[in-house]
Formats: structure tokens, C-alpha cells, sequence
């Protein structure tokens, strides 16, 4: 059975749950515990010494209030004490800094790293269904996401958090109900941004999200396929669609940022109330005789330090939201369970000869009612060229797929060589099987690169060896830059039959045992195709190869040439045999002969 990624219809796939999410971001911080110790050591003297200032602003305006000659010495003790706080918080934020910004890099690098490598453990299936551009797109974001949300926790919740407290404290010892008033509009403030991003903003972060992803998906969508564009004339139809994705985002996010500032009216509002009762209150006990003008000095700064944590603290919510929905889809990644596993004790999977043995084995796809193979056995000899022919949706493509173990089967197994394939490591196993597809998937990487691809430590001389023999040589050596020409995106610089012979030229560099061939030559002209074919033949020299047919005269040689329909095998042997034979294999091979006719 395939693995696929659970979705939500409306806003993609599902998301990880906060309580994953802060792990995930507490696990990233103490990844460098050294690192994290000396920056929050430093990193709280800085908060200290912005919790201090209003106290030792006080003692100036009070030591400033009495007789200038007497309270000098006093004056300047104050304005020292004053000076040498404010120096603390600037000094010990800036050094503190330099400790965050290595823990903050690696970690953005590590989270990069991590939604790759897992990504990359999920199936052909998973990648099927999930657009390459959105996923980039998830990925990417995901980094940012990192970066917001810890800046925003470690420069604006935690000193907010304790200012605030030690604020509040203060008054409240001082003036109990001053403080009472401090701590409520307070606590009012905090649940008001917290019902606001929780109940009032949320959703449509994650719908403004959704469509953003849209975006990326559909960029790459249209900018992979630009070939299939041009060829249809349908840029400007192209253009319409990606306007209304984008015109989706647009009064989604529209929307978002109108709420944001509905919410931040409320807030103005309630930062109206504190600035005017706590300073009213304060001016009232002077009045009373129970406050000085040092303790009005210490009321104004408190509220201007208090309000510039509470005035941007609607922002930083819904900053921490927004960071917490972007990197979701990454921390879900991570506990998302890949269907193939290599198995706990696998070992290298040891090549021989190359014989293939399907042993009972069962199959269906998870999207199908029932399954494609039912007790199926096959033998495939070491250096046996086998040919798979049948109808659309016969099995020839699973036959591969299963061999190189992109699926698991649902019983019985499949041996090569005498080894289990779920017993071995899945990238061993596929190192020593060459794949050269219809449509080669080339890399935006230069030809030398491409085809090393399948042995990166190859020397250059081992490299043009396998141009050679795949007939890929001369047309490179033409090039402007030869096995350094860079290809473009899937190797569009090229031709349809120059990708082929790159990716012969890599199957020969890979000198693997088992050779599978998807119809190399089906969209190639006479010429091209005649150089392919004689590279494909000595390719499968002293190799066990399994060859997809789309077109019938190019297996005439197979040793074997296996009939599929319905996930069975329902006629085999040499080309000429089974012609004679009035089965599946001779109605259609009239029909590829009246093409033939008809073509010419």
C-alpha cells in the first residue's frame, strides 16, 4: 500500500498540533545548550537592567528636587547608578545577540535540512499528490517560521513578560491599588490579543497560508510545464489563472490585515485606559501627599516602558500566529510515518548475478477496490533481457516498481539474488539497478554532474567513457562549455534525444546488474533512435534487463516477452512464437502494424 499525506479539503494538509510545535522549537533551542546558557545569562542582566531604569529614575528626579548644593554628591550618584543601567541593558543585549544569532543560523540551515530529508522519505505516491512547488513553498516558509517565532518569543514575550510582573510588582507593593489597576489592564490586554489571534484571526491566517501555498504551486506548475505553454499558445491563459490564485490571496490576506486592525483599535483603547489611569492615580496620590515627584517619575517611565511592550504586543501575537501556521506543515513532516522503511537490522543489499524471483506475491493500490496481483510467481534469469507487454494498466509499470521497491508488496515476496527486498536497505538496493526512463529527469546541473549522478566519485575519464559508449560524446564536445554546459530545469536545453543518451550515458556509469528500460526510444526520429538502440544493446551486455514496450518492433530480440492484462501474466515467450499464437500479444501486435500502415 502507498503512503499518503492526510488532507484537509479546504486548507491542504493537515497541520501539527502547538504542543508539537513548541517541542519542536524547545528542541532546536537546546540543540545547543552551551550557546543557549550564555546568551539567556546574558540575555536576562539586559532585562534586569530595563526592569531598573524607572527605579533609578526616580531616585535622579528625587535627588534632583532638593536643595542643588546639598544633593549634589547625591544627584550624581544617581545619575550615575541611572547611566551605568542603561549602559548594562544596551552592553549585555548587544553581546547577548552574538550568542543568538549562531543558535538562530543553524537551527534555520538544520530546519531546511530536516523537511528535505524527510520529504524525501516519502513515497513516489506522496510526491504524486502533492504539488513540488507547494511543498518547496512549505519548506522554505518553514525556516522563516523558525525565525519569527523565536525572535518574537525572545525579544518581545519573555522581557515583556518579565517587565511587566516586575512592574506590576513594584507598584503594587507601593501602591496596592495602583498596582490592582496595573494588573488588570493588564491581564485584559493579554486576553484580548489571545481571544483575537485564537478566535478572531486564526482561521484566516491559515486560509491567507493555504492560498500563498497556491501561489508557489501554481509558479512552479506553469514554469516546469513552460514547454507545454509556448506549444498551445497559452500564456495568456496561464496568466488568468495564476491572476485569480492570486486575486484569491489577495482579499483573503485583505481581510486578514482588516481584522488585524479591528483588534488594534481595542488595544489602542485599552493602552488609552493604563497610560491615563495609572498616571492619573499616581498625580492623584501626589495630590494627597503620598507620592513624590520621584515616584511620578517612576509612574510616567514604567507606563512608557510597560506600554511599548503592550503596544506592539497585539503585533507579536500575531506574529508568533503567523509563524506557528507556517511552520506547521514541516513539524507534521516529522511524525509523518514514510510506508517504506528499511527495517530495523537491513544491511546492504549484496548484488550477484541478477536474478529476479516474485514469489506468491499480492498487490493493490490503496485507491483501489481491488488488488492488481493475486498470488503472482515469476523467474527472471541472471543476463535475461525479459520485455513487458500489455494494455494500459496491465501492471508493467508496478512490476518495475515493485522490483526497485517503491511499494511493498501485500504478501508473498520478491527476491533478487536471494535476498528479500524489505530486507535490505532501499538505497543499496536501487544503487545497483540502472532505470533509464521515457523521459529522463535530468537535474539544472552540468552534463558532467548529470551523469556522475549515478556515481559521484567517478573520475573524468571514467565519465566521458560512458558518453562514449551511450553515443552522448561528439554532441557534448560541441557544446559551449562541454561536460560543464549546465542543462536547464529536467534538461530542457537539450534534445529529447540527447536527455536519453545523458541517461544512458548514466546507466552505464552505474554498472549495475539489473537494467530497467521504460521505452527509450518511443519519441526519438529514425536517426537518433537507431544510435540509441545500439547504445541500449550493449548497455545490456552481460546484464539482467527488464524492458517496458511501448512500441512492439523495438522488443523482437527479448528473450522473453512476458503478455500482462489485469496484473497476470497470460502468455509468454520469443516474439516470433507468440505472433503465431492467436492470443493478446497477436491482436495487438496486428494493431501496432496497422499504426505502422497507416503511419506510412
Amino acid at each position: 500500500m502507498t503512503d499518503t499525506q492526510d488532507f484537509d479539503d479546504e486548507n491542504g494538509p493537515l497541520k501539527a498540533p502547538l504542543a508539537d510545535i513548541v517541542s519542536y522549537i524547545w528542541s532546536r533551542w537546546t540543540a545547543y545548550p552551551v550557546w543557549l546558557w550564555a546568551f539567556f545569562t546574558l540575555y536576562l542582566a539586559a532585562v534586569a537592567c530595563d526592569l531598573m531604569l524607572p527605579i533609578f529614575s526616580s531616585r535622579l528626579i528625587e535627588a534632583l528636587s532638593g536643595d542643588r548644593i546639598a544633593n549634589a554628591p547625591k544627584v550624581w550618584e544617581a545619575y550615575a547608578l541611572f547611566a551605568g543601567v542603561a549602559l548594562g541593558l544596551y552592553m549585555f543585549r548587544n553581546i547577548s545577540v552574538r550568542f543568538w544569532i549562531p543558535i538562530a543560523s543553524r537551527n534555520m540551515k538544520a530546519i531546511v535540512a530536516d523537511g528535505f530529508r524527510d520529504v524525501q522519505r516519502f513515497s513516489a505516491d506522496w510526491h504524486a499528490n502533492n504539488f513540488a512547488g507547494a511543498t518547496v513553498r512549505r519548506v522554505s516558509r518553514a525556516m522563516n517560521a523558525y525565525d519569527t517565532i523565536s525572535d518574537t518569543i525572545v525579544w518581545f514575550v519573555l522581557p515583556a513578560s518579565i517587565v511587566l510582573l516586575g512592574i506590576t510588582a513594584i507598584i503594587f507593593t507601593k501602591w496596592p491599588m495602583i498596582g490592582l489597576f496595573v494588573a488588570v489592564t493588564i491581564a485584559l490586554m493579554l486576553v484580548l490579543n489571545y481571544v483575537t489571534a485564537r478566535y478572531y484571526l486564526a482561521e484566516d491566517y491559515t486560509r491567507t497560508n493555504a492560498a500563498d501555498t497556491a501561489i508557489g504551486a501554481s509558479l512552479a506548475d506553469a514554469v516546469g510545464s513552460n514547454a507545454a505553454v509556448k506549444a498551445f499558445g497559452a500564456e495568456s491563459r496561464e496568466q488568468a489563472r495564476l491572476e485569480g490564485i492570486a486575486e484569491d490571496w489577495r482579499w483573503k490576506a485583505e481581510r486578514l490585515w482588516l481584522k488585524s486592525t479591528n483588534a488594534w483599535i481595542l488595544q489602542n483603547i485599552l493602552l488609552f485606559v493604563f497610560q491615563a489611569g495609572l498616571v492619573g492615580l499616581v498625580v492623584m496620590e501626589w495630590s494627597r501627599g503620598r507620592a513624590t515627584s520621584g515616584d511620578a517619575a517612576f509612574a510616567v517611565t514604567s507606563y512608557f516602558l510597560v506600554s511599548g511592550y503592550l503596544r506592539t504586543l497585539g503585533e507579536n501575537i500575531r506574529m508568533l500566529q503567523k509563524g506557528v501556521a507556517d511552520i506547521a506543515d514541516v513539524v507534521a513532516y516529522r511524525s509523518q510515518a514514510a510506508d517504506i522503511v528499511d527495517a530495523p537490522d537491513a544491511g546492504a543489499f549484496a548484488p550477484a548475478k541478477g536474478e529476479i524471483r516474485f514469489e506468491n506475491v499480492a498487490f493493490g493500490y490503496r485507491n483501489q477496490d481491488a488488488p492488481l496481483y493475486r498470488d503472482f510467481s515469476l523467474v527472471i534469469a541472471p543476463g535475461e533481457t525479459v520485455a513487458l507487454v500489455g494494455p494500459t494498466g496491465a501492471g508493467k509499470s508496478t512490476f518495475v516498481k515493485l522490483v526497485q521497491r517503491l511499494y511493498d508488496v501485500d504478501a508473498g515476496a520478491i527476491r533478487i539474488d536471494g535476498q528479500d527486498v524489505r530486507a535490505v536497505k532501499q538505497a543499496s538496493l536501487r544503487q545497483r539497478i540502472a532505470t533509464v526512463p521515457q523521459d529522463p529527469a535530468l537535474f539544472h546541473r552540468s552534463l558532467r554532474e548529470n551523469i556522475a549522478y549515478a556515481r559521484p566519485d567517478a573520475t573524468m575519464e571514467e565519465i566521458e567513457d560512458a558518453a562514449k559508449r551511450a553515443r552522448a560524446h561528439d554532441f557534448i564536445l560541441k557544446l559551449p562549455k562541454g561536460y560543464e554546459t549546465e542543462v536547464g530545469e529536467r534538461g530542457v536545453k537539450l534534445s529529447g534525444g540527447e536527455r536519453q543518451r545523458v541517461a544512458l550515458a548514466r546507466a552505464f556509469l552505474a554498472d549495475a546488474p539489473i537494467l530497467i528500460l521504460d521505452e527509450a526510444t518511443s519519441s526519438l526520429d529514425t536517426e537518433t533512435e537507431r544510435d540509441v538502440q545500439a547504445a541500449m544493446a550493449e548497455l545490456k551486455q552481460g546484464r539482467t534487463t527488464i524492458v517496458i514496450a511501448h512500441r512492439l518492433s523495438t522488443i523482437r530480440s527479448a528473450d522473453r516477452i512476458l503478455v500482462f492484462e489485469r496484473g497476470r501474466i497470460v502468455e509468454q515467450g520469443r516474439h516470433a512464437e507468440l505472433v503465431q499464437n492467436d492470443g493478446l500479444y497477436a491482436r495487438l501486435h496486428a494493431l501496432a502494424q496497422g499504426d505502422m500502415i497507416a503511419a506510412e
